[in-house]
């Protein structure tokens, strides 16, 4: 018998090449059997049966024309969708196995039961399509998958069921859309060894950022129990974000996001008839992390090694086994959406106006749309949708792509990013919002809504219509300048929107914004926690925290990971992080804060920036905000960080700074480290020299700069139209230290506002001979352009 006409192949002797034969998941296997095992990469041994062996079955039962003509009639309008599928199937279950097929599986399974040691072993049986995970098509979630199949009796049924399944509604649906011909599409179903996951954990991972495409980073979710809660949705997953560029470097541990997902249920081994079933998770497993930080970081090199070896970006599955601790990868197929977008242009949305927010979850694509809610509770309502409104559900499978394509919007109550409704959201095109929790419970059909994908990881479902504004960004042709221009970010979540941006680096990232957001809690509360007396403050702060039996850890690792995806989304270009510049009333906002901050009448000029450093009343916080620097760069290995001191008012408060810095392992110099400070009073332009003398650069704060110099609240409304960026005055002082700063040999750049609202401001920056220029991502086009035009006027 020639191996083409063989009825089942083994993994190990499969390559990419086989797709013809054993679709793209089988082939998939055995290539990397065969090709990375060598390199530490397991994969659960297993067979596959081939396209042979499914057209033998199709025409040893006589189908072939049975299914012509029954595809034909609901091509034809004659039949429905549902009752055209519903025929083929029964044609399928109804056919008998022919015997030189079943006695391969029959065969090749006793010899997979042999090699695992045991009688009967538990098989996963897939569906591969020979036509499946195309560059332009992923039929991810189109076949049945069953799992802890035992004995067989049962495997001949399930892989009956499997071809079967390769006419769902779904995936009729599906082959129509792409234009494949369903009589040219084969079955070869993948027999493959079942990892005790159901005792362990499972996941998806991505060797690409899933919604922006940024290609160095390894995305991967994680539950308990067996993978199918993960890839439907029906579970929310915890969510790690690894680092790949620094994955070789065995002494740091690139994790620069963990999120403890709720993780309700685990699929686990049932019996009989029921060979899975779901139950409640227990409160220690809802707590815990499924995977600890050497797990994490072992996957993520795995992906590394994989997308290595096929050249591509990478979609995969993954199991652990919780008998013997080890990780298997169970699936890997081409990621075919974020690899196939047109990588130069993209579109930037900004809210003007919005009305209140009423759900948020895990933000899908980037867009932002308003419409009206169609809410469909469970698939049998599916027929009730309207076309063209924001369907919102508890979860999807693949039964409702039919209604997906028709939505604008999606919003679910469960999953993560590598869930159907994630996946099938980003291959439409479609904004959304998943994981909120309680949207079926808060919406109602024919509500107006707004769903905004354009905040960063975190999607908001606003009350009414709001008013937004859409640009669209193309980066190429973008002229070459030698001032640079960087990036003005706070927000992590946000920040690898913008990779693609020509950009130099970040030349500010506001420590605030993260200690506010990912924090919440006051540094001085975590460190005295114990003596907390705001018994509400002292709870909150306990849920927050929970997992951590040091409380300052908390705040060290959250921050740490917070500005490493800042520092990871322009890497190894500079990232300047300012420590936190809270006024009193901001810090005392924070959970526990007001225990610890005075009341002033006018924080923007009171106990803030460096004053705070050195001060008893906040100096250990400062010591966490040092010990959340080192973390990201000795740790994580961030070692483009620059960290920025401000609104520093004398140089001998610059001098306290840095011992306090040293005290706490941050000496300028050590281990590469730039310290910069901001020049944003008065003093820091007088005694630029001495400054420089102290500090590696100057970042200049056009706003608290010009509010000094003028004399003029910024905030206050009746002197709005003294309170001018460009004022004679102001443009002195910005030209007197950018010339102080060229003499020391120090660096000068701007972080302000102006540069971002006038972009003309910018060729006066280029004429002083400024170094950098760093704005806000909507205004770097337009900033960038205009600094070639001053360069080019220079010159001239």
């Amino acid at each position: 018998m020639s191996r083409m006409a063989q009825p089942a192949i083994w993994f190990e002797e499969l390559r990419r090449s086989d797709v013809a034969k054993v679709g793209g998941k089988n082939s998939s296997l055995g290539e990397m059997i065969q090709t990375l095992s060598a390199k530490g990469i397991s994969v659960p041994a297993g067979f596959a049966t081939t396209a042979d062996a499914y057209w033998n079955y199709v025409d040893t039962n006589g189908l072939r024309q049975a299914i012509a003509a029954l595809v034909a009639d609901w091509q034809d309008g004659k039949v429905g969708l549902a009752e055209t599928g519903a025929a083929i199937r029964k044609l399928f279950l109804r056919g008998d196995w022919p015997k030189a097929t079943a006695e391969a599986i029959i065969a090749d399974y006793r010899t997979l039961s042999l090699r695992a040691g045991r009688s009967d072993v538990a098989v996963a049986v897939r569906s591969s399509a020979t036509a499946e995970d195309l560059p332009d098509a992923s039929f991810a979630g189109q076949q049945e998958t069953f799992l802890n199949i035992s004995g067989e009796k049962a495997l001949l049924d399930a892989c009956r069921r499997c071809y079967a399944s390769l006419f769902t509604d779904r995936a009729i649906s599906y082959r129509q859309t792409k234009g494949f011909d369903h009589m040219k599409v084969a079955l070869s179903i993948g027999v493959q060894q079942m990892v005790r996951s159901d005792l362990g954990g499972s996941g998806v991972m991505f060797s690409i950022d899933t919604e922006t495409g940024f290609d160095k980073v390894v995305l991967i979710n994680a539950a308990w129990g067996l993978g199918e809660n993960v890839v439907q949705g029906t579970v929310d997953p915890d969510e790690y974000q690894v680092f790949k560029p620094l994955l070789q470097d065995s002494s740091l541990s690139p994790i620069i996001a963990k999120t403890c997902g709720a993780k309700e249920k685990k699929m686990i081994y049932g019996s009989g008839s029921e060979p899975t079933r779901n139950v409640p998770t227990s409160k220690v497993e809802r707590a815990a992390f499924v995977l600890d930080d050497q797990a994490i970081l072992k996957l993520s090199r795995w992906a590394a090694i994989i997308e290595e070896h096929y050249g591509c970006p990478m979609d995969m599955e993954w199991a652990r086994d919780g008998e013997t601790g080890e990780l298997f990868i169970v699936q890997a197929r081409p990621e075919t959406v974020q690899s196939n977008r047109q990588t130069g242009v993209f579109k930037s949305y900004t809210i003007r106006k919005k009305g209140r927010k009423l759900a948020a979850g895990l933000s899908i694509g980037d867009a932002v749309v308003s419409g009206r809610v169609c809410l469909i509770e469970t698939a049998k309502d599916i027929d009730q949708f309207v076309d063209g409104s924001v369907l919102v559900t508890a979860t999807t499978d693949p039964d409702w792509v039919p209604i997906m394509k028709r939505a604008a919007a999606i919003v679910t109550d469960h999953g993560g990013r590598t869930s159907h409704a994630a996946i099938v959201s980003r291959e439409l095109g479609l904004p959304a919002v998943v994981g909120t929790g309680n949207a079926t419970s808060i919406f109602h059909t024919g509500q107006e809504v707004t769903v905004s994908c354009a905040e960063g990881e975190d999607g908001f479902i606003y009350e009414g219509i709001a008013e937004y504004e859409e640009k669209t960004l193309d980066v190429a042709g973008l002229p070459a300048t030698k001032t640079k221009v960087m990036l003005n970010l706070a927000n992590p979540g946000a920040a690898f929107r913008w990779w693609r941006l020509p950009a130099d680096g970040v030349g500010l990232a506001r420590m605030e914004f993260v200690i506010s957001n990912a924090i919440r809690i006051h540094p001085m509360a975590l460190v005295h926690y114990d003596h907390l007396k705001d018994e509400a403050a002292k709870n909150e702060i306990a849920a927050l925290t929970k997992g951590y039996d040091d409380k300052p850890e908390y705040f060290v690792d959250n921050l740490a990971r917070g500005l490493a995806r800042i520092a990871a989304a322009v890497h190894p270009k500079p990232v300047i992080v300012r420590m936190s510049d809270f006024k009193t009333n901001e810090y005392a906002g924070l959970l526990g804060g007001a225990e610890f901050e005075p009341k002033e009448e006018n924080p923007m000029l009171g106990f803030r920036g460096a004053s705070r450093y050195y001060s008893p009343r906040y100096r250990e916080g400062f010591a966490l905000e040092c010990r959340a620097i080192r973390k990201l760069r000795n740790e994580l290995g961030f070692r483009n960080v620059i960290v920025m001191i401000p609104f520093c008012r004398s140089v001998g408060e610059a001098e306290k700074v840095l011992s306090v810095m040293a005290e706490n392992g941050l000496s300028r110099g050590v281990d590469d480290l730039q310290i910069y400070v901001m020049c944003e009073i008065p003093s820091n332009v007088i005694l630029a020299k001495e400054f420089a003398r102290h500090f590696d650069g100057f970042s200049i704060g056009s706003n608290d700069l010009t509010q000094l110099t003028l004399g003029v609240d910024r905030d206050a409304g009746d002197l709005a139209d003294l309170f001018d960026e460009q004022d004679p005055a102001v443009k002195w002082m910005i030209r007197s230290v950018i010339s102080e700063a060229g003499k020391a040999g120090a660096k000068i750049g701007i972080c302000g506002q102006a540069p971002s609202d006038y972009p003309d401001f910018a060729g006066f920056l280029v004429e002083c001979g400024i170094d950098s220029i760093s704005v806000s991502p909507d205004s770097f086009m337009a900033v960038k352009r205009k600094v070639a035009e001053a360069e080019r006027d220079r010159k001239a």
